[in-house]
């Protein structure tokens, strides 16, 4: 008996999928949290300087965010299921090969291009994806839960790493990163469905008389589409898909017309390049040059992780009530005011720096539930997997950039304080930026293209 069938009356099969989505962003998180410990043993191992390893982190953050948006037309297509047997399947092997490299371009290779693909065909835009297809209701918590992952990624993974890493060596890190996208994968096999349509179901806390599958309660935006280009969007399988790399390359050049979507793009390349990029990547040799043992260094991101989690889900609730855009004000600002200080914390006692940990943590990636929501509410919820996909890359270059940029500063300067001092007025830029988004009351959304539909 389908296990859908099993749990009939008993619990909500999306809460089945979004636990599936949640490890599976878990798993990825596992994977973009090793370089930082990888850093210092690879340039002991094989000589190489501090620009080559953040090298081949920026091709994978890169593709990281760049496959987002092709990856959510081939959901449209394939079916969520199988992306992620795929993007998992990738993960595992990229990981896995690292332990045999000798060279710096099998690293390129390896976890610049495999590594890359897969983890960015399960980032965000699948959490956004599962999140507006299968939730009516509670979306932005949901988004926040799923957003958490990372942190709960960093507070799982980044101290059992450090710690194999100084007592097994860099190898066995990547060995446990491996195993673990291998096992979800039968999970993922198993328990994954594309949508609530599929089983015969309602996105969660949708009017009845929206039907199986029908979509949340439309935003203003939605309602005020041409009625034929609604339609259209209303009933997808009536129009032929078209190729995913086509849906995707249009819902960007659609987008490119909407002032909304570049300062969406615009302050979302400001969160990557303040967090994963530069963070994420350089935390931890940052802290070592300051005498912090690699342990304590990535006890320090953990502890980052746990308040990440604490600010996200906090942001997910928090989203479904306020307007998204003073949010993002305010965890810009936050975020930019943490990176200021942080020169000094690395300097001095461990005070400052548990201070940095806390309030820089509360806003790691607090931003994503409400850049996802003001993505739904200017572009409609059945574009906003392609449309966040492309801001999500966004957000990749701006990590790529930091990855890179910040190890070449460390190269040249012999210190980061540049490197986090940029990011930190970036982040303060970033603050007045997103208030300048259409108020979601106001928004208007770019008509839905008919041939499109069938891929949305």
């Amino acid at each position: 008996m389908r296990i859908e069938r099993l749990l009939h009356g008993r619990l909500y099969y999306g809460w089945i999928v979004a636990g599936v989505t949640f490890l599976t962003l878990l798993a990825a998180a596992g994977v973009r949290s090793t370089p930082g410990v990888l850093i210092v043993p690879l340039e002991r191992e094989f000589g190489w300087n501090r620009e080559v390893v953040p090298a081949a982190v920026s091709i994978s953050l890169l593709l990281y965010g760049f496959s987002g948006p092709f990856a959510a037309a081939l959901m449209d297509r394939f079916g969520v299921r199988r992306i992620v047997l795929f993007s998992l399947a990738s993960v595992a092997t990229g990981v896995g090969l690292t332990t045999v490299m000798r060279n710096s371009w099998q690293l390129d290779l390896l976890w610049g291009l495999v590594v890359g693909i897969g983890t960015g065909s399960m980032a965000m835009t699948l959490g956004a994806y599962i999140a507006t297809r299968w939730f009516a209701e509670g979306r932005g918590l949901v988004m926040g839960v799923f957003s958490a992952a990372s942190a709960t990624g960093q507070l799982i993974f980044l101290p059992l790493l450090a710690s194999m890493v100084v007592l097994h060596g860099w190898r066995s890190a990547s060995i446990i990163v491996s195993a673990v996208a291998l096992a979800i994968i039968p999970i993922a096999a198993l328990l994954m469905r594309n949508d609530p349509a599929e089983i015969g179901l309602r996105p969660y806390g949708a009017p009845p008389g929206d039907g199986p599958g029908s979509g949340a309660p439309r935003s203003m935006a939605v309602e005020r589409r041409p009625a034929a280009v609604q339609a259209a969007a209303e009933a997808p399988h009536a129009v032929r898909p078209i190729n995913p790399a086509v849906a995707a390359v249009r819902a960007l050049t659609d987008s490119m017309g909407v002032r909304d979507f570049w300062l969406l793009a615009g302050s979302f390349f400001v969160c990557g390049a303040s967090t994963n990029g530069l963070i994420g990547t350089h935390l931890i040799p940052a802290s070592m040059e300051h005498g912090i043992p690699e342990v304590a260094a990535a006890g320090v991101l953990a502890t980052i992780g746990v308040f990440d989690l604490i600010g996200t889900v906090c942001s997910g609730w928090l989203t479904d009530r306020w307007d998204s855009r003073y949010l993002l004000c305010w965890y810009y600002g936050l975020r930019g005011l943490s990176l200021l200080f942080l020169p000094y914390a690395l300097g001095t006692s461990f005070a400052p720096m548990a201070a940095f940990a806390v309030f820089y943590g509360l806003d790691w990636v607090a931003t994503v539930p409400p850049t996802v929501r003001l993505t739904s509410d200017v572009f409609g919820k059945q574009r906003v997997g392609l449309v966040f996909g492309w801001i999500f890359a966004s957000h990749q270059l701006g990590a790529a950039t930091a990855a890179f940029g910040a190890g070449a500063l460390r190269t040249w300067f012999g210190t980061y304080q540049g490197a986090f001092m940029g990011a930190g007025l970036l982040c303060l830029i970033a603050a007045g930026l997103v208030m300048r988004i259409t108020s979601p009351s106001r928004g208007v959304t770019p008509p839905l293209r008919p041939a499109e539909a069938g891929a949305a």
